[in-house]
């Protein structure tokens, strides 16, 4: 009789690890334990995109009008640009921001770069950028998305996303 008590004692333990562990299991195999994509500021934006000739006429034309919202001025050489269009890369290379660089570059997807955010040295708040994409990168009803990089640091530090 003196021994049934700690035996008893021990079993509990015993089913008690059993039972939490098969409870454990049960529960990772419906939970995602894998990295999830890292929030990023999104304060360089797509204000708009213009499926339309400078004349108005619709055809196709996929020029993107890209907006600072931060409060810090950005060194627009030291960033680079990757665009997605349903989630897909867009085949274009856009190395850098500054529209006096970008022409000696091989700009592949792209027709030319203008605006105030590309015109000196900074990307100041507040200031456009104009990216003329080849006609029918984006259509009408794309998700366009936008992320820039810090060719520095090698960083990524602004993602946004449009309907086109």
């Amino acid at each position: 009789m003196g021994i049934s008590p700690p035996i008893a004692c021990i079993l509990l333990v015993g089913i008690t690890i059993l039972l939490a562990l098969l409870v454990y299991i049960l529960l990772t195999r419906f939970m995602d334990f894998s990295p999830a994509t890292p929030l990023v500021a999104s304060f360089l934006q797509i204000q708009a995109v213009i499926h339309t000739s400078e004349s108005g006429a619709s055809n196709l034309d996929s020029r993107i009008v890209l907006v600072h919202k931060g409060k810090t001025d950005l060194e627009n050489d030291h960033m680079r640009a990757v665009f997605l269009r349903n989630n897909q890369a867009v085949s274009c290379n856009i190395v850098t921001l500054s529209g006096h660089r970008f022409i000696g570059t091989n700009h592949y997807g792209v027709q030319r770069m203008e605006g105030a955010g590309c015109s000196g040295t900074y990307w100041t708040p507040r200031e456009k950028i104009l990216i003329d994409f080849s006609d029918g990168t984006f259509r009408p009803g794309d998700l366009v998305t936008a992320e820039f990089y810090d060719t520095v640091k090698g960083t990524l530090i602004s993602r946004h996303s449009y309907r086109a």
